[in-house]
């Protein structure tokens, strides 16, 4: 999954720590969002892209792995 999150900040001049605070985690998780390390909860999703006045798909954008689960070669 991508996001756009650090880019949205920059629009915005929100730094990491004061999203974390709108959201109510900490910067470390916001980190993390941003170098794609953790993928956030549908909820905390929400909250982010809430905390930005966009939708979801604003944000977050899913792509499915080559090999991986639903990439196609499913029956």
């Amino acid at each position: 999954m991508k996001n756009r999150i650090r880019v949205l900040r920059a629009e915005r001049e929100i730094t990491q720590e004061e999203l974390a605070e709108l959201v109510g985690v900490t910067r470390n998780t916001i980190t993390s969002l941003e170098k794609g390390k953790y993928y956030p909860s549908l909820k905390l999703a929400f909250r982010i892209a809430d905390a930005f006045g966009v939708g979801i798909e604003n944000v977050f954008t899913y792509e499915r792995d080559k090999d991986g689960p639903g990439s196609g070669d499913d029956p």
